[in-house]
């Protein structure tokens, strides 16, 4: 077999176990999605598909299953999508008491936080649905995983890449949304990480069908200084879209619009990612997104974990994917492994636009006591979670 046909294969855990046991292991996963009526924006951004993360769940479990079938392991996708928090809170107590203890979460951070107090230390909860940063550096659920990056992960790939091009002066534009702030605040330490300066901030507050007027508005609003680059914090799509190419001053657009770190993206083909994208798209009829990717990923890592170990008990999978014995293999060109003091997985983040992919952070040239890979969003010394993640911080 060639080298390609070796890496595009499921990439199966690298060290299996030496022999399937007897009577091999039922393996069931939850899946909680939270799926609240999304409010119409003011631009005509495509929205995201109703069912991102779900099919990367369900991916994930045909690849386990292809590749857990010598181990006699059966991996089953029990999932509930919901706008009632508190149906989603009672699915999965019904599930922990059915001995279902493994749980991907597409919750925003409150909701994951009350999922995490309410099943406890025999659960284990893999987040793919929240980049809140205070979950990775304040609120320390020693019983969740998180397999989406941190806005403070995509600024800073951002960042680095500003740096390289030594586009130093940004002009900052922020929506008013809860979620846009948090961006913003992420987009602010970054700069200051990576020698940035935000040479002007403004603050979206309009509501101007800018289909009609981007071309007379956007180059009035953003006068000012003589910035490199624009820089966007706009998560919903409010206005993002319609400063590319309406600046006043000629200079690219990046953040959450123009030039955007993400988890994943449709134009990543390199690693053997192009097979994943194919057998993604052949079981979804649509291309992959950065919560279907984080799902995948993390019933993956149960999977590696449950064929090194012969067996599914959450608090030992937690503390084996948790060890420097884990690793991933996940389309990225590294191997990927989680942050003992915050529970993140560590990951590269792509920058693309709509149809190429421009680099991948960390950029060449960063450097790390560790890794690379722990430039990308809130270092060890800079979280406060260490103590949750010990042995027994899943208990506390």
């Amino acid at each position: 077999m060639s080298a390609s046909l070796l890496l595009c294969s499921l990439q199966a855990p690298a060290r299996a176990a030496d022999k399937a046991p007897a009577t091999g292991l039922e393996v069931r996963v939850g899946y909680l999605s939270y799926r609240p009526a999304t409010p119409p924006a003011l631009s005509n951004v495509l929205p995201e598909p109703r069912d991102s993360g779900l099919r990367g769940a369900e991916l994930g479990i045909a690849d386990s299953n292809s590749s857990g079938r010598f181990l006699k392991h059966h991996y089953q996708l029990d999932q509930l999508s919901s706008d009632d928090p508190d149906t989603l809170l009672r699915q999965a107590l019904a599930w922990q008491s059915s001995g279902i203890n493994l749980i991907v979460a597409d919750l925003p951070a409150a909701e994951l936080t009350r999922l995490s107090q309410t099943l406890g230390s025999r659960a284990l909860i893999f987040n793919a649905g929240s980049s809140d940063d205070e979950l990775r550096t304040d609120q320390c659920l020693g019983n969740v995983l998180h397999t989406l990056p941190s806005r403070a992960m995509l600024t800073d790939a951002l960042a680095q890449w500003l740096a390289s091009r030594q586009w130093r002066n940004w002009l900052l534009i922020s929506g008013s949304e809860p979620e846009d702030q948090a961006y913003a605040r992420a987009l602010h330490r970054a700069a200051k990480r990576f020698g940035g300066k935000i040479i002007d901030e403004k603050a979206w507050s309009f509501d101007t069908d800018l289909r009609r007027t981007a071309q007379k508005e956007m180059p009035l609003y953003t006068q000012g200084g003589n910035y490199d680059v624009v820089v966007l914090a706009d998560e919903r799509g409010d206005f993002g879209e319609y400063v590319l190419y309406n600046s006043w001053l000629p200079r690219p657009v990046a953040g959450t619009q123009g030039l955007t770190p993400v988890a994943w993206h449709r134009v990543i083909e390199q690693w053997g990612a192009a097979q994943l994208q194919s057998r993604f798209e052949d079981q979804s009829a649509r291309w992959m997104q950065s919560r279907d990717y984080a799902a995948w990923a993390a019933v993956r890592s149960i999977a590696e974990g449950v064929t090194r170990l012969q067996q599914i008990e959450a608090p030992a999978l937690r503390n084996f994917v948790l060890s420097d014995e884990f690793s991933l293999a996940a389309f990225k060109g590294r191997k990927l492994s989680y942050r003992p003091w915050s529970g993140q997985l560590r990951q590269p983040i792509a920058l693309v636009h709509p149809r190429a992919l421009v680099s991948q952070s960390p950029q060449e040239g960063i450097l790390h006591p560790v890794t690379d890979l722990d430039s990308l969003g809130y270092d060890a010394p800079e979280s406060r979670c260490a103590w949750a993640y010990t042995t027994d911080g899943a208990d506390q």
